[in-house]
């Protein structure tokens, strides 16, 4: 799976999950304070994205992510190495 295909499955994750506004999510889209995904929404869009993808995210990397992007690079890194 290559990065486009995880941005495209994250976008559509945050939207299903979250509720969130599509044309809000880029890479460079903040958690926080751009998508106001709360601490909450944050947990909810891990457990989505180890079940969807097939990884693990311990808490100490997902502490680390802040944008979107960030979030892409991390799965793909767990994925294609």
């Amino acid at each position: 799976m290559d990065k486009s295909e995880i941005q495209s499955k994250m976008t559509e994750l945050l939207v299903e999950e979250l509720g969130l506004d599509e044309d809000k999510i880029t890479m460079e889209s903040r958690f926080e304070e751009d998508l106001e995904v709360d601490s909450l929404g944050v947990v909810e869009l891990l457990m989505a994205l180890e079940d969807n993808f097939g990884v693990q995210i311990p808490d100490e990397e997902a502490e680390q992510l802040t944008t979107v992007g960030e979030a892409v690079d991390l799965v793909d890194s767990k994925i294609n190495g």
